[in-house]
């Protein structure tokens, strides 16, 4: 198979085509490494090559089965574990450890039949929306190399749009699978709470808020791969109902008619950029052509306040893995960026009364949400308040991160509270983000499509948020927008 051949399907058709003997998966797994060597010196999408394990893997097509087998996939180099390589979590301090056991989601890619030969880039510990890790350096958006890819799932974003693999695997604690597939011009699913669960090592993430999943250039490879991976298991602490009908067949009959609320405001950015308020008005008027009622409202909840308790637990839970990797590892300050450490003593000093008072405040999003859905199906905003920001526009000055460390090694995260630093890291880091975050904290699915390109050739992609249990309805709704105003065909011609 040549490469651009290659390219031109998504992994439904991959599939197909090893099935019917037309190509082996040992011929995909040729053609994937080639472009990954043609174009991953751009992009630092892929950290660590998977090579001994993948060759023997593709070389037994006989023992691949699954609705996806032989098809080259990548999954994320956090919380996703593969038994014998580390999980460096984007970190220095755990880039060495070997994870014991393949982790739930990694088992059932598996069973799909996938053939994983590669880990993908991401932040240290998930904890931004654009992948720049100090130990791996940053993540490229294909679509130009000066932006970011956006993050925590950048690289598996990247490596989707630049034509390495049509799917891979990534979560979402707070946007991460959203707003990589926003930057790349992807299909981004957050499920419901508890439907892609974790584990063995770890149960919920983020108190539930984080989610296992993947993304995509086709609607029906979402579907099908979330088939795959859905369900509880043995560790699982609640049931979550599965889909009695299989997303794969949900997404061939289009909705009926549906009210969709729109909005893009936002407290933490005001101003968002007229791309994405583009990117809105766009879909407002196709979701109109197809039948559905659609109308401007006002958001159903305060995202100034919802972001503030956001990252009030996100800061609880860093400071609790900092701790634990550095008992596991023995890893000291320098093992961790200095971002990291002043997050984590934000949490540390904050304390447990802030954290569960933040925890205690999800109930009124959830109950704002769910008096919305009285009234409205789903809710449209942006994904992103602006298109994918250039590479280094967030980094925290050498001065600043220095003086962190200081005031993280003497745990004076008080002063640092003092100094009003959460204020600033909510409009820098969440500023343009602020959309993504209350799917997380409410545990409701959220879609990002690539409904939009900018001027500049830049994807930009919208975001709906439904009931709780609606993924189905999400994804049927993504593939009606998908046949109106296709996008799988489109991927990042980049090349060195």
């Amino acid at each position: 198979m040549e490469p651009s051949e290659y390219r031109r399907h998504d992994a439904t058709a991959l599939a197909e085509l090893v099935a019917a003997g037309d190509v082996t998966p040992a011929e995909l797994l040729k053609v994937a490494r080639l472009r990954a060597d043609e174009v991953d010196p751009a992009l630092n999408a892929i950290v660590l090559r998977m090579d001994d394990t993948a060759d023997s893997r593709a070389a037994d097509p006989d023992s691949l089965t699954g609705p996806f087998a032989g098809v080259p996939f990548l999954i994320k180099d956090l919380a996703q574990e593969y038994r014998g390589y580390p999980t460096s979590f984007g970190s220095r301090s755990l880039s060495r450890h070997i994870a014991t056991d393949h982790s739930v989601v990694v088992r059932r890619f598996l069973e799909a039949g996938l053939v994983i030969f590669g880990k993908t880039n991401t932040p240290e510990f998930g904890a931004k929306g654009i992948t720049e890790p100090e130990f791996w350096g940053p993540a490229r958006n294909p679509w130009n190399t000066d932006h970011t890819p956006g993050g925590s799932s950048g690289g598996s974003g990247a490596a989707v749009a630049a034509g390495i693999v049509p799917a891979a695997g990534a979560n979402d604690g707070g946007g991460s699978i959203r707003i990589p597939a926003a930057c790349n011009g992807l299909v981004g699913l957050k499920p419901t709470r508890g439907l892609a669960p974790f584990g063995p090592v770890s149960g919920e993430s983020m108190f539930g808020m984080a989610v296992q999943g993947v993304v995509s250039r086709s609607v029906r490879d979402a579907a099908a791969l979330y088939d795959a991976i859905v369900g509880p298991t043995d560790g699982s602490v609640y049931p979550t109902p599965t889909p009695r009908t299989p997303f794969a067949t949900q997404i061939t009959t289009p909705p009926s008619r549906l009210r969709i609320g729109f909005s893009t405001s936002s407290a933490i950015n005001p101003n968002p950029h007229p791309e994405a308020i583009a990117a809105v008005a766009r879909t407002a008027q196709v979701l109109d052509d197809l039948g559905h009622h659609v109308d401007e409202v006002t958001p159903p909840y305060d995202d100034g306040a919802l972001a503030r308790d956001f990252l009030t637990i996100w800061f609880a839970v860093l400071a609790t893995e900092v701790d634990e990797t550095r008992a596991l590892t023995g890893a000291t300050d320098r093992d961790f960026e200095a971002d990291t450490l002043a997050l984590a003593e934000l949490g540390r000093s904050a304390g447990v009364v802030a954290a569960m008072t933040a925890l205690n405040k999800v109930n009124d999003y959830v109950l704002s949400l769910s008096r919305f859905h009285q009234t409205h199906d789903l809710f449209l905003t942006p994904t992103l308040a602006t298109p994918p920001l250039r590479i280094g526009a967030t980094t925290t000055p050498s001065l600043l991160q220095g003086a962190s460390r200081v005031i993280s090694k003497v745990h004076a995260g008080s002063l640092l509270a003092r100094t009003g630093l959460l204020d600033d890291l909510i409009e820098q880091s969440l500023g343009w983000v602020p959309y993504t975050q209350l799917a997380n904290l409410t545990g409701r699915p959220a879609i990002s499509v690539p409904m939009h390109w900018t001027a500049d050739g830049l994807p930009l992609g919208v975001q709906f948020v439904g009931r709780l249990g609606a993924d189905g309805d999400l994804l049927a709704l993504a593939a009606q927008l998908e046949q109106a105003a296709p996008w799988a065909h489109r991927y990042s011609d980049i090349s060195v």
